[in-house]
């Protein structure tokens, strides 16, 4: 006699970590059947090259997030180490599923590829999937006509409630019974780190601090690498992750703007949260930026590869005190501020001249806020290869003194430069053999010479990269690029309309 099994909705968790404001836990729960919250620790992504341990460690510490709000309903997210169709088969081995229920993930070509493997496995098994749109980012758009119109609104509309049904989800003992079929995830991470914590509980606690008080300075600070880490929002690794929605923050941040008298703060930060989404949906479109150049005119620029370069660069020790600072500070913490990103990426493909692929895994394995939607496209923008905006050469030393005047941010990440006077913080490469003696200090030996000619490279690199502007084929995917990814009201973007 066969056994019938019990039928059940899935919610397959990805980069969307919270139960709140997440249209597929809503979903699940609006068919009135019981529900599982899933998450799979693939391998195919623990093994991957963009992402690294803080990664999975700020994924364990917001599956405890939710198991903690989950204990009244005498549930957990069930989370195991497994490929995701190998899981699924093992909860059909106890279950009848009926559909499963995710949002659209924008993100590597190998969760892209795992998606519609996916697809096809629940064609032959027989079960739907409905993937639900994420943070007002479409598939399938051919260019943008309305697309802010539909953003905004996407942005203003309500949000979904978490409000499950008595029993409507697995209890913690169905859930302890299906695990015996599982390798499980240790969900445990130390107590102390020097990363942000995952969760939706130290989201809301940045986000209540920055609309409180920390955003009154926040455009005074975007720009500087050490005060801008108390007053930027520090929310991008839960946007990032899913803690919170991009809604969620947008309709705070509209109720704290309408209440306070200096708005333009405000204004500046809601501003940012249409260009993440701009971004990301950009990518959505046109996911060729993960290994190559948006505008192909750029597939010819050949640059030659520098091990020496590369690694210097990637463990702070160029000879450059606010790049090895920015750099130190991001394999530390896992955030250094907008400014900071750009200069690391222009230092590293134009005053080194090297290829901007070959900096995309190692950033992204440190940006504990690692967004694929935002990190391609703006490796390319700051790499000067998108054809369609204009090309920033950072200056290193000019920064340092605009945006680290004391050196404040410089002498806590290089401590090696500290005990110097403040003009050599900056350009320590400026010492006489007399200074050196005088702060028991040697250049090339208790911190790095300069390890090209800033200089001659900004320059080489200025005169390839705007002779090649001109060129008939970047032209020619200009106007591509333009037509499919340029917003008709773009000024619109640019101001915080009510």
């Amino acid at each position: 006699m066969t056994i019938e099994k019990p039928e059940i909705q899935v919610v397959w968790l990805k980069r969307d970590l919270r139960l709140d404001d997440n249209e597929a836990v809503s979903n699940s729960l609006n068919s009135g059947k019981r529900v599982l919250l899933l998450y799979v620790f693939e391998n195919l992504l623990l093994d991957d090259p963009h992402y690294s341990e803080r990664h999975w460690n700020f994924v364990r510490e917001s599956i405890s997030d939710i198991n903690e709000r989950l204990k009244p309903h005498d549930s957990k997210v069930l989370s195991v180490r497994s490929e995701i169709i190998q899981a699924f088969n093992q909860i059909q081995s106890l279950y009848a599923i009926d559909t499963v229920y995710s949002h659209q993930e924008t993100g590597i070509e190998v969760t892209f590829e795992r998606d519609k493997r996916f697809k096809r496995f629940t064609r032959n098994n027989t079960f739907d999937w409905i993937e639900n749109i994420n943070n007002g980012v479409r598939r399938g758009l051919k260019n943008r006509e309305q697309w802010f119109e539909y953003w905004n609104a996407y942005m203003r509309s309500p949000k979904f409630e978490f409000t499950p049904s008595e029993g409507q989800l697995l209890t913690l003992e169905e859930i302890e019974a299906m695990e015996q079929l599982f390798t499980l995830e240790d969900l445990n991470t130390a107590d102390i780190s020097s990363f942000q914590k995952g969760g939706r509980t130290m989201a809301w606690r940045y986000a209540n601090s920055f609309f409180e008080t920390r955003h009154q300075e926040y455009m005074y600070n975007i720009s500087k690498p050490e005060a801008s880490r108390e007053s930027n929002s520090r929310l991008s690794p839960y946007l990032a992750w899913g803690n919170v929605s991009v809604r969620e923050i947008f309709q705070r941040a509209k109720d704290v703007k309408a209440q306070v008298k200096n708005k333009r703060h405000l204004s500046a930060f809601i501003s940012r949260l249409r260009w993440q989404a701009h971004f990301i949906q950009k990518f959505e479109m046109e996911h060729i930026m993960e290994k190559a150049s948006v505008n192909k005119g750029y597939h010819v620029l050949k640059k030659p590869i520098s091990e020496e370069y590369q690694k210097a660069w990637k463990t702070g020790m160029t000879g450059f005190p606010l790049v090895d600072a920015s750099m130190r500070c991001l394999i530390q913490t896992g955030y250094v501020n907008f400014r900071m990103r750009a200069l690391l990426v222009s230092f590293f493909t134009h005053i080194l001249w090297q290829p901007w692929q070959d900096a995309s895994q190692h950033l992204s394995k440190i940006f504990l806020d690692f967004e694929p939607g935002i990190h391609f496209p703006q490796l390319q923008m700051q790499a000067g290869e998108t054809g369609i905006n204009n090309l920033r050469i950072y200056n290193p030393i000019k920064n340092a003194k605009e945006h680290d005047p004391d050196a404040l941010f410089i002498k806590k990440w290089v401590p090696e430069l500290a005990k110097l006077d403040l003009r050599f913080v900056h350009e320590p490469y400026l010492l006489t053999p007399l200074e050196e003696q005088l702060y028991n200090f040697k250049l090339g030996v208790d911190y790095p010479k300069p390890i090209v000619d800033i200089n001659a490279n900004r320059k080489r690199a200025s005169d390839i990269l705007w002779k090649m502007k001109i060129d008939p084929v970047v032209k020619e995917e200009n106007r591509r690029i333009l037509s499919k990814h340029t917003l008709s009201n773009r000024n619109r973007m640019l101001r915080d309309d009510d």
